[in-house]
């Protein structure tokens, strides 16, 4: 188990940890960032999660966009000046963290270098989410660790490899506090490809717990992660998915967040613990829908009960069909009417 704060934690038997992906969809605008941590605090959400970068330190100013980000914010700007204008200061992230605090609600966000990772230290962050992209950046990787907080590590375009030494580069550097999600770095990624399994092959592999960044369209698939076993989900947020910006078109809005939210509960509630036992709401149906020993005609006492003289009819109150071989051969004590229920006080 991984303890993300004193009454949030990740692993087996803890709620889902839910990171409402608020990213750049704030669209530099503090408002609307305000907004969407409204949205995922009134939905019961465990943090939101944001973005921090640099953009002079992560992207060049000749790097092409991604298909996906051509798609939705044009091709007029660089990618550069498109992170740019989603940057956000120093003072918009604690305006945010504050917010955060009054909702009480996790702050979270993703560092896209280590002097960003630096500045989260600084603000107090309990723990760290690391982007797919960055799985492969090892010193990034091995500066986070030695800060000794809980790393959650989005795992998108990577082989098995890949996230094995990614794995050990954080716990060689003393850090064995690690959640890995699974991930399908597209947005929106079709259902398809989703490949929920491979949750479970990195919980086998790594021996940490596991779950999902979800960029699916839609909330089912989130939710079939939490019953293949997710203990995170992370699902990106909007309020429009028509407003400008290269993430919103893969979010979800307000009804759906506060739906898959719910779902997300009642799926863990449906899991329970394993254990094949009668359900405490099954009690009187139990009764009713078993069957019990019957006669099948009248029986006078002194007879000795053949097969013939018995069937098995509801309810299940008393003996068993199973019991049959063990009441014939008995001798009716009394007279038995037909449509009987047989119990041994009836027999000798």
């Amino acid at each position: 188990m991984i303890q993300i704060t004193e009454t949030l934690a990740i692993g087996e038997y803890q709620p889902a940890f839910i990171i409402a992906e608020i990213g750049v969809n704030h669209n530099g605008d503090l408002e609307l960032a305000r907004r969407l941590i409204d949205i995922a605090a009134d939905s019961g959400a465990s943090a939101v999660k944001f973005q921090t970068f640099k953009t002079e330190k992560l992207v060049t100013r000749q790097a092409a966009k991604a298909d996906y980000q051509t798609q939705t914010t044009g091709g007029e700007e660089s990618q550069f000046e498109m992170l740019k204008r989603l940057e956000l200061s120093p003072i918009d992230h604690q305006a945010v963290l504050e917010y955060c605090r009054d909702r009480k609600i996790l702050f979270l966000s993703t560092p896209f270098d280590e002097d960003s990772a630096d500045f989260l230290e600084q603000l107090g962050v309990r723990a760290y989410k690391i982007p797919s992209g960055e799985i492969t950046n090892l010193p990034y990787l091995a500066h986070i660790a030695r800060k000794s907080k809980p790393m959650i590590v989005s795992t998108g375009m990577s082989t098995l490899g890949e996230v094995e030494t990614a794995v050990d580069t954080i716990r060689e550097n003393g850090n064995p506090a690690i959640a890995l999600l699974h991930c399908v770095s597209q947005y929106p990624a079709p259902p398809e490809a989703s490949n929920l399994r491979a949750m479970s092959t990195l919980a086998q592999a790594f021996d940490v717990p596991v779950g999902f960044s979800d960029h699916t369209m839609g909330i089912e698939i989130a939710l079939a992660a939490v019953a293949l076993g997710a203990r995170v989900i992370e699902k990106h947020l909007t309020l429009d998915r028509d407003l400008p910006g290269p993430d919103h078109r893969a979010s979800v809005m307000l009804e759906e967040f506060r739906a898959m939210v719910a779902g997300i509960r009642k799926v863990e509630a449906a899991l329970g613990d394993g254990q094949k036992r009668p359900a405490d709401c099954e009690s009187d149906v139990r009764s009713v829908a078993r069957k019990s020993l019957v006669t099948a005609m009248d029986i006078s006492a002194g007879t000795v009960i053949e097969r013939q003289m018995l069937t098995a009819k509801r309810p299940g109150t008393g003996l068993l069909p199973g019991m049959l071989p063990a009441v014939i051969g008995r001798v009716a004590k009394v007279d038995i009417p037909v449509d009987s229920l047989i119990t041994w006080e009836l027999l000798a």
